[in-house]
């Protein structure tokens, strides 16, 4: 269906370059990351949009590019490919990609790791989503056992991602084995072991919304039941590739049912090279104007696995993300366009059996781009998946010397611009209160509560309201 003289970049498993059968098994081209999937891949169902007036554009938060963290494949121990390396294996025809190196790989990625890595990113202020495969390879539940280890372990690990890891990251299930796909009825994997039986590759084609709903539900509630609450999912290797609208549709269904999450996201895409947009996409907007409103966001990664990759097959490409010289890489193209830039890795490739080539890599990319840029904020997917729905669903009505907003959900630094003359003090009405905001000199002094002048335009900060708010001078 697409050929592989087709340019630019993306989806987002590096297995899936490796995986060509699999990957043209489905109507893929050559190089899963060597194309560009056509756009009309993306165009979900957007669903409804607020009527708009001229004169007021919605900002970036705090007038700061948004950077984050996305962590595929990490789990609770266990070294989720020193297991799935073998089932890849069986699933594809014992096709040479996948070999015996998993051998001598650990079985286990220690807390110790996690806690390093925790406490690192927590000094650096880095945030994003962190992965719980909810059963591993199929070793073992979360929450009932994991053969290899004891109950006590288990809780261990699971309470140090509870408290290290979720005040800055999102947890996602990253379906329920990201191997073979499980039989919700049973619990256990179906009989056939083939690509078409396998999450990475053909078991959610043509599957309806309500069909991936109840297994998301499943990987889910897993989480739920050891105490990890998410807002969102993400899909191993090809999963939702051939069946993207219910993708979206499930991801809303079943974090809305599970958790309550009142804006659910997903992360499935990337474009790792190109012009093309990795803004977040708002789908399936609906009952803006009810008690009820409703969306999903799906979060766009923008660089490839460049920190050692799943199989720890490299050792790493610091370069790509950002040049010695600040002056280029991916992350800088992507930062100077004011896009959000999520940067894409594997928990696997991030240990590396122990060496930490991806954590190196990682950090090296950190100092770089604080070296270069000093107005970036790090923000979990959620907290993104939030700014985009309230900038892109609240209805924005201006007349004169005031601005309207009828917001379907809160956001915080909901940040906004428009034209006033030098002597506007704009104030925030919320109900019944009203907040003067207070002038500051710079954009990287702006945060809730306050503005800043631009020439002829005033860019004002606020914690938006849900419901109406109201901007006057």
């Amino acid at each position: 269906m697409f050929g592989d003289t087709l340019a630019g970049g993306l989806d987002r498993r590096s297995f899936l370059r490796q995986a060509v059968g699999g990957a043209a098994a489905f109507g893929f081209g050559a190089s899963a990351l060597n194309f560009a999937w056509p756009a009309r891949l993306f165009a979900q169902e957007p669903g409804e949009r607020p009527k708009r007036s001229d004169g007021v554009t919605v900002v970036n938060p705090r007038g700061r590019v948004p950077l984050s963290f996305i962590i595929d494949d990490s789990t609770c121990l266990v070294n989720l490919n020193r297991f799935a390396m073998p089932q890849f294996a069986v699933a594809t025809g014992n096709r040479k990609t996948y070999n015996d190196a998993w051998r001598k790989w650990p079985a286990e990625i220690p807390d110790d790791f996690v806690r390093k890595f925790g406490n690192w990113c927590g000094e650096h202020g880095v945030k994003g989503k962190y992965s719980v495969v909810p059963y591993p390879a199929c070793v073992g539940r979360l929450d009932r056992e994991l053969p290899g280890w004891t109950d006590a372990e288990v809780k261990a690990s699971i309470d140090l991602v509870r408290t290290l890891m979720l005040p800055g990251w999102d947890i996602h299930p990253e379906m329920i084995t990201h191997t073979w796909a499980i039989d919700t009825k049973t619990g256990h994997p179906f009989p056939e072991k083939s690509m078409n039986f396998a999450e990475n590759w053909g078991w959610s084609v043509g599957k309806s919304a309500d069909e991936l709903t109840d297994y998301f539900v499943y990987a889910l509630n897993i989480l739920k039941n050891v105490g990890l609450p998410c807002e969102g999912v993400t899909t191993p290797g090809g999963f939702g590739g051939r069946s993207l609208v219910s993708l979206s549709k499930a991801t809303l269904d079943s974090c809305r049912d599970v958790f309550k999450t009142e804006i659910p996201h997903y992360f499935r895409h990337l474009y790792d090279r190109g012009d093309e947009s990795v803004a977040p996409r708002v789908e399936y907007a609906a009952d803006l104007g009810g008690d009820d409103p409703k969306c999903v966001v799906s979060i766009i990664g923008c660089t490839g696995d460049w920190t050692g990759g799943w199989d720890c097959s490299d050792r790493g490409f610091v370069d790509k993300f950002i040049t010695p010289n600040l002056k280029s890489g991916r992350m800088v193209e992507v930062i100077e366009r004011g896009e959000p830039a999520c940067i894409v890795c594997h928990w696997t490739g991030i240990y590396f059996n122990g060496e930490e080539v991806g954590f190196k890599v990682f950090q090296e990319a950190v100092r770089r781009l604080h070296a270069r840029y000093d107005h970036l904020l790090w923000m979990k997917l959620s907290e993104i998946a939030r700014y985009w729905a309230a900038k892109e669903l609240t209805t924005i009505a201006k007349v004169d010397n005031r601005i309207e907003f009828a917001a379907p959900f809160a956001c915080p630094a909901f940040t906004v611009k428009f034209a006033a003359d030098e002597r506007a003090r704009p104030n925030v009405g919320n109900g019944d209160k009203t907040i003067l905001l207070k002038e500051v000199d710079t954009m990287l002094a702006l945060e809730p509560g306050t503005f800043v002048r631009q020439g002829k335009d005033v860019v004002c900060c606020f914690n938006l309201m849900k419901g109406r708010s109201l901007v006057t001078w």
